[in-house]
């Protein structure tokens, strides 16, 4: 049987661009998407260049649909290889403002929490039965350099400026359940890293940003068939926590 790998998130930017890579290198790619009719569109295009994909719908925050994807998943291929938790979300990449910590409010961090954190460890931990179920297993957790408290504190460092709160402690609250993870899952056939993609220009990262969406998809793509576990990781290269 191919190798099964889902994509959340993957109607657009990074995930798109993920699924594109992994479906090229054989993989059957399920193209997670929260929109439904951009996720058509993004399987469509993948399917005309050739790629086997497949348009699984999914808001991470429901636990209906996320139980309806796991049978899904279950009865149609019966286990899953490749996990990448690519969805994600900021209210705002400005140091001040909504995200700000001398102000940021509850609904935003409770918003920002529930899907890149609290969704995703439903999620997960759902699939584990599936993802037990691979000879190899891979779970790659979408992270970020902001999560990272080693840089955050780091005040020679250039990303130590960029405090949007909610998110960056969403992303170290990841990077813990990453590390939690691996360690729990260590004499298992799954291997659980996190990915820094890089600045990349998406709606998340802006029109600024230093890199395209393909450079910034290697490391996921990289990682769903790492042979190491519970790293940070971005270009081949270790994060500090």
């Amino acid at each position: 049987m191919n190798t099964i790998a889902l994509v959340t998130g993957a109607n657009k930017g990074l995930g798109l661009e993920t699924a594109r890579q992994l479906a090229k290198e054989g993989l059957t790619v399920l193209m997670a998407s929260r929109n439904k009719e951009r996720g058509k569109e993004a399987v469509q295009k993948l399917k005309e260049e050739g790629l086997d994909v497949e348009l699984v719908q999914l808001e991470v925050t429901s636990e209906a649909e996320v139980d309806s994807l796991v049978q899904h998943i279950d009865t149609t291929y019966g286990k899953l290889d490749v996990l990448v938790n690519n969805a994600g979300i900021m209210h705002s990449g400005e140091p001040t403002g909504v995200n700000s910590s001398e102000i940021v409010k509850a609904e935003v961090l409770k918003e920002t929490f529930d899907v890149n954190f609290f969704g995703l460890v439903s999620l997960t931990q759902k699939l584990l039965p599936l993802l037990k179920k691979s000879k190899e297993a891979r779970i790659v957790n979408v992270s970020s350099i902001l999560g990272s408290n080693t840089v955050q504190s780091d005040e020679s460092s250039p990303w130590s400026g960029i405090k949007p709160f909610a998110y960056n402690a969403s992303k170290s609250a990841l990077n813990s359940f990453t590390v939690h993870l691996a360690a729990a899952l260590k004499d298992s056939n799954i291997k659980v890293n996190s990915a820094h993609p890089g600045w990349v220009k998406t709606d998340l990262g802006g029109k600024n940003a230093p890199l395209e969406a393909p450079e910034g998809a290697k490391t996921s793509v990289s990682l769903s068939s790492a042979d190491f576990t519970g790293k940070f990781v971005h270009d081949g290269e270790e994060i500090a926590w």
